[in-house]
């Protein structure tokens, strides 16, 4: 990877492309220190260092720590994921958007686009809103900001603040380098890496019987990254071969090839959805006074088995179905009988589109596993071990995910420029 880095430094026009990313990157960390008007920092942030267990937490590392310090970045870049995915869900729902997503071309593509930006800004006042009900109904505001005015100006902000960050990712995605949302993901998990260190290094300081967990934790984390990169990268290579034709004089077809399918084909969203799910008692509960306390929310507390059993089961549910959702065996059967394809062995049509299903339930189920394992094993050390749980170190599933698919997919995308440009020395 350094390597690729290295190389690519070396041609202008991807080291312009690098520079721009990073320039993007450095506003988006400045623009995460700076507070929104009329909010008591200190006072929220002491409330969510006990929320860490809601989807609040969730949403707090998502932003790297904007969510707890009232940014303008506050709601980050979660109101475009979230528009993002209710778009496409409608795409399959609705005829005539599904028809401007396959029929409509480039054109049907940037119509797609601007209706996925008007429903992030409306998305964005939604959950600006309820943001400020939150610090208003927890007095985590200033007498000013508990008016008509205060309203309106911190709800602006949080909407503006999303608005913005869409544009950034965008100017990323066409000018830079890699997918820009996807960047600052990586960015905003990533920034919370130092301070998750420096608490690990002075808890072993203070505590030095503590050393072998750290150590365990440490060598799990790696073991989870590469476990990762094996899994991203693994695919199941169904052969298909095409049949011969003779046009004239000339012979077409008759090539072999295979149909790739991902192991792994939801990517994170699986996790993202069932934590979301899984944390929403919890969440629910801390807004209510009286079942802040009781047993309700020490029931779904995510150091529960309750908590734990419930998150493994909707990755499983979530794995098939945007697996479902992204993959057609009839559709593909259908393409390949077109085409003249055939997978040996398998007769054009329903036994073909029967067998792609099979061989999507198998990979599904073992992407959903993966996913499980990866998202609750962090879960059931910290429910495990006292120690483990206060040792400062964050090894969130969803979060190891995010960083090393990104990396990945980054890394691929300047191999891909380099070769573009017949780089010699991408491959050394």
């Amino acid at each position: 990877m350094f390597q690729t880095i290295r190389n690519a430094w070396k041609i202008e026009d991807i080291r312009k492309k690098i520079i721009f990313t990073l320039f993007i990157i450095l506003l988006y960390r400045l623009g995460n220190a700076v507070p929104a008007p009329y909010v008591n920092t200190a006072l929220l942030s002491s409330y969510f260092a006990s929320m860490q267990n809601t989807v609040l937490g969730l949403y707090n590392v998502m932003s790297g720590s904007a969510f707890s310090q009232a940014t303008i970045f506050a709601l980050s870049i979660q109101p475009y994921i979230n528009a993002s995915i209710i778009i496409q869900l409608l795409c399959i729902a609705i005829p005539a958007l599904e028809r401007l997503a396959k029929d409509g071309g480039e054109e049907g593509k940037n119509k797609i686009e601007r209706i996925t930006r008007y429903s992030t800004v409306g998305l964005g006042l939604l959950q600006g809103f309820a943001y400020y009900i939150l610090l208003k109904n927890n007095s985590f505001l200033t007498e000013a900001g508990m008016g008509v005015w205060g309203a309106v100006v911190i709800i602006v902000t949080f909407t503006a603040g999303s608005a913005l960050l869409m544009w950034m990712g965008e100017q990323i995605t066409e000018f830079g380098i890699g997918n820009g949302i996807s960047m600052i993901l990586f960015i905003s998990i990533v920034s919370r890496f130092p301070n998750q260190i420096a608490s690990m290094i002075s808890r072993v300081a203070a505590e030095p019987k503590t050393w072998w967990v750290t150590l365990l934790m440490i060598v799990g984390a790696l073991a989870i990254v590469v476990l990762i990169i094996i899994v991203t990268n693994a695919e199941r290579r169904i052969p298909v071969q095409y049949s011969k034709r003779v046009v004239g004089r000339k012979q077409y077809g008759g090539q072999s090839t295979h149909l790739p399918m991902k192991v792994n084909m939801s990517g994170v969203l699986p996790v993202i959805f069932a934590q979301s799910i899984a944390s929403l008692p919890a969440t629910v509960a801390a807004f209510v006074p009286r079942w802040s306390n009781g047993w309700f929310i020490r029931l779904f507390d995510t150091n529960t088995v309750t908590y734990i059993v419930l998150y493994f089961l909707l990755i499983i549910f979530f794995s098939y179905f945007y697996s479902t959702i992204q993959f057609n065996p009839i559709e593909v059967a259908n393409n390949l009988k077109k085409n003249g394809g055939f997978i040996p062995g398998f007769r054009a049509g329903k036994p073909t589109s029967e067998f792609i299903q099979k061989v999507l339930n198998k990979i599904t189920m073992f992407g959903a596993i993966y996913l499980a394992i990866v998202a609750i094993v962090p879960l059931i050390i910290s429910a495990c071990s006292a120690t483990a749980r206060n040792s400062g170190v964050s090894l969130g599933g969803t979060s190891v995910i995010i960083v090393v698919g990104v990396a990945l997919e980054t890394v691929k995308a300047l191999e891909s420029q380099m070769l573009m440009r017949h780089y010699k020395g991408f491959l050394e």
